[in-house]
Formats: structure tokens, C-alpha cells, sequence
């Protein structure tokens, strides 16, 4: 008897295999396609929709422009805008009572640091009140130099000031102002 091999299924089994992995493929493009169109609906929280981006593109380049049209109109193209390091200097009247003054007070006077208004301070409480201008020469590291560039800055001593407390303000002393930045 000759050998015959029976008739073989693979290729319809095959065939079908094929046929049913293309379905699930379509099947998951058009789940995916549904997705995608039910996710499109709903407007995501943290993103503007694509008017809305126009919208604020828009507000932006009209700000931009504002800005420009602010600089131009204040001179800002011919270099008129304000210039601090152009500006007046201010002056400020500062005028100090040596037999009243703290040391923090006297050390706001040109040239005159911490150290030498400490000692003018315990000069006064040492050895009494300053009769004159002259008298601030008993501190050391006052001399008449020191003496001259404070003169402009301090309230008259006269008798009566020594005595009853009471101060005039004949001379006047300016400091410049710093502007801060």
C-alpha cells in the first residue's frame, strides 16, 4: 500500500489565524480612534485651547507695543529718559548741639568717626560742657583743622546756652545726601 499522508489543515488554519489577528487589529484602531475622539471633547485643564492661545498672544505683542510706544513717547529713543547720575544733588541742614548730642549724632558729621565722637561725648561728661568752640580742642584728635571743618555743622555755644540749655541756629552746615539706587 503506498504511504498517503493525509490532506494538511495548516494553510486553512493558517489562513484563519491571519484573518482573526487582522480583525483584533482593526478592532484596536478603531477603540483607539473613539478614545481619542471622546478625549478631544474635553478641554484639558492645563493647557489653552488654541483660541485662547491666539488670544493671549494677542494681550502680549499689545503689551509689548504699549511699552514701546511708552519709551518712544518719554524720550527714550533720543535719550532723554532721567539720568540719576545727572541729577541735583540735595542738600540736607544737619546742625548738631555738642553739649546735647549722643555720640551716634556726632559721628553723622563729616570726617568724624565713631572713635572721636565717643571722646567728645566722654570729654563733655568728664570735664563739663563746651563753653566754646574752642573748648572741643581739649579732645584729642580734634585739632583746628578738625575744629574748622566742624564749625559750619554745629549750633552756637554762647553763655546762655551753656547755662540754661537753650540753643540758636545763626550758622548753617549742609550735608550732601546720598540717593540710593
Amino acid at each position: 500500500m503506498p504511504f498517503s499522508t493525509p490532506p494538511c489543515p495548516a494553510p486553512a488554519i493558517l489562513a484563519e489565524a491571519v484573518e482573526i489577528r487582522h480583525n483584533e487589529r482593526a478592532m484596536a484602531t478603531e477603540q483607539n480612534t473613539i478614545e481619542t475622539a471622546e478625549s478631544s471633547d474635553k478641554p484639558n485643564p492645563l493647557w489653552l485651547r488654541r483660541a485662547d492661545q491666539w488670544g493671549v498672544a494677542l494681550l502680549v505683542l499689545l503689551g509689548l507695543a504699549g511699552m514701546v510706544v511708552w519709551w518712544w513717547s518719554h524720550g527714550g529713543f533720543r535719550g532723554e529718559l532721567i539720568d540719576i547720575e545727572r541729577a541735583e544733588p540735595r542738600q540736607a541742614e544737619f546742625l548738631v548741639d555738642v553739649n546735647r548730642a549722643g555720640w551716634p549724632e556726632l559721628a553723622q558729621l563729616p570726617r568724624i568717626g565713631e572713635t572721636l565722637a565717643r571722646r567728645i561725648v566722654e570729654s563733655r561728661e568728664r570735664d563739663g560742657p563746651f563753653q566754646t568752640f574752642d573748648d572741643l580742642r581739649r579732645v584729642q584728635g580734634v585739632g583746628p583743622r578738625t575744629l574748622e571743618r566742624l564749625r559750619p555743622y554745629l549750633l552756637p555755644l554762647d553763655d546762655d546756652d551753656v547755662d540754661t540749655g537753650n540753643a540758636h541756629s545763626k550758622p548753617r552746615g549742609t550735608v550732601p545726601v546720598k540717593e540710593k539706587d
